[in-house]
C-alpha cells in the first residue's frame, strides 16, 4: 500500500531556517567564531525566506533559497569545515563536496571532489537546475563547475594555517599508533589532545508554502585519502528533503552516517512511527553510535516547521531564529538565547 499525504498548499506555514556548523571535538577557541559564522548565515539566509509584499499581493519566501544563501556565507567562513577553512586530506590537499535538495519535486544536485571551487552549494544547485543528472564527481564535476559560472580559486587558497596544523596533528597521532578511526569526531579517550576542528556545515528550511529544502557542504575529515568520498553528497546520509516528511542534514563521522543512513533513519522514524522532528532525530542520531560507535548528529524541520536537534559527538553547533532572538547551542543541555 502506497504511503499518501495530503499536502495543504493553501495553507500558509510558519518559515523556519534551521542551521548547523558541524558536529566533532569542537576546540573552546573555534566556539565564538562557529556561533558568529552562523548568525551571519541566518542574516544572509531568512530575508529570503519571508514572505514579501509586493504590489499589494503577498510573494512567499524560497526555502531553497535561503538554505544556499545561508550555507554560502559559511563556506567563506574559516571556522567551518566547507570551502575556505575546509579539512585536508592525507597530501594535504582540500577535496570539496556539497548536495543539496527540494522537497516538493525530489529534485537534487550533487558534487564532489571538487579542487579551489568557490560555492561548492552553487556547483550542486547547477547540478539540480540544469542537468537531467543528480550526482558529478571529480574532473567531470570540475569541468560543469566552471562551464557554468563557478570561481575558480588559486590553487591552495582555501587552505588554511589550522587545517595545515590539524593534518599534522592526525599524521603524529597515527605514528603514534592511536585510533583515528572517527578522526574529529572519535569517542576514544587516547586521541583527546588532538586540536578541536571545524564542521560540516548544513542548513534546513520550510516557507510559507510549505516548501522544504535542504543544502549540505563539506570538505571531509581530515587525513582522508585523497578520491574518499563522505555522507555529504550522498542523498539520505547527509541530505535529504521531502515535502511529505521533513528536511534533515546531518553533520559528524561520515563512514558512520553513510553505513547508517542517517538522514532517511530520521525521515523513517517520523513516517513509520509518528515521531516529531525532534524525537526522530535524537532516536536516530542514539541508535547509529550504539550500533556502529561513530558519532554524529542533524538537524531537522517537519512538515509543521517543528525542529529536530541532536547530536552524540562531544559537540555540535546549530542555530536559529525565533520571535526576533537567536538561539543556539554547542554543548550538550546548553541552549543559548540573545537579541537577533
Amino acid at each position: 500500500m502506497f504511503f499518501r499525504h495530503k499536502f495543504n498548499t493553501d495553507k500558509m506555514c510558519t518559515p523556519m531556517l534551521l542551521v548547523h556548523g558541524g558536529a566533532g571535538s569542537i576546540s573552546d577557541a573555534r566556539v565564538p567564531g562557529k556561533l558568529r559564522g552562523m548568525k551571519i548565515a541566518l542574516k544572509a539566509g531568512l530575508p529570503l525566506l519571508m514572505p514579501s509584499y509586493e504590489f499589494g499581493g503577498v510573494q512567499a519566501g524560497s526555502a531553497l533559497d535561503a538554505v544556499v544563501a545561508a550555507v554560502r556565507t559559511m563556506e567563506e567562513d574559516e571556522s567551518f569545515n566547507a570551502g575556505y577553512g575546509a579539512c585536508l586530506n592525507s597530501d594535504g590537499n582540500v577535496e570539496l563536496e556539497a548536495s543539496i535538495m527540494e522537497g516538493s519535486k525530489l529534485r537534487a544536485g550533487c558534487v564532489t571532489l571538487l579542487h579551489d571551487i568557490k560555492y561548492p552549494i552553487s556547483v550542486a544547485r547547477c547540478v539540480m537546475e540544469r542537468t537531467n543528472h543528480t550526482f558529478l564527481g571529480g574532473i567531470s564535476a570540475q569541468k560543469f563547475a566552471l562551464e557554468h559560472g563557478a570561481i575558480q580559486l588559486p590553487e591552495g587558497t582555501l587552505v588554511t594555517e589550522s587545517a595545515r596544523n590539524a593534518l599534522e596533528n592526525f599524521k603524529q597521532q597515527q605514528a603514534e599508533g592511536k585510533d583515528t578511526t572517527y578522526s574529529p569526531t572519535e569517542l576514544d579517550e587516547s586521541v583527546k589532545d588532538r586540536p578541536g576542528e571545524p564542521g560540516t556545515v548544513g542548513a534546513v528550511a520550510i516557507d510559507a508554502k510549505g516548501n522544504i529544502a535542504v543544502a549540505t557542504s563539506t570538505g571531509g575529515i581530515t587525513g582522508k585519502v585523497p578520491g574518499r568520498i563522505g555522507d555529504t553528497p550522498l542523498l539520505g546520509c547527509g541530505t535529504y528533503a521531502d515535502n511529505q516528511l521533513g528536511g534533515v542534514s546531518t553533520t559528524g563521522h561520515g563512514e558512520t552516517i553513510m553505513r547508517f543512513n542517517l538522514a532517511q533513519k530520521i525521515l523513517a522514524n517520523i513516517r513509520y512511527c509518528n515521531m516529531s522532528a525532534q524525537e526522530a532525530t535524537v532516536t536516530a542520531c542514539n541508535e547509529m553510535t550504539e550500533r556502529l560507535g561513530g558519532t554524529g548528529g542533524a538537524i531537522t524541520i517537519g512538515t509543521k516547521g517543528d525542529i529536530g536537534i541532536a547530536w552524540t559527538s562531544k559537540r555540535m553547533a546549530w542555530a536559529y531564529v525565533r520571535d526576533n532572538e537567536f538561539i543556539h547551542g554547542i554543548d550538550h543541555g546548553n541552549i543559548l538565547k540573545e537579541p537577533f
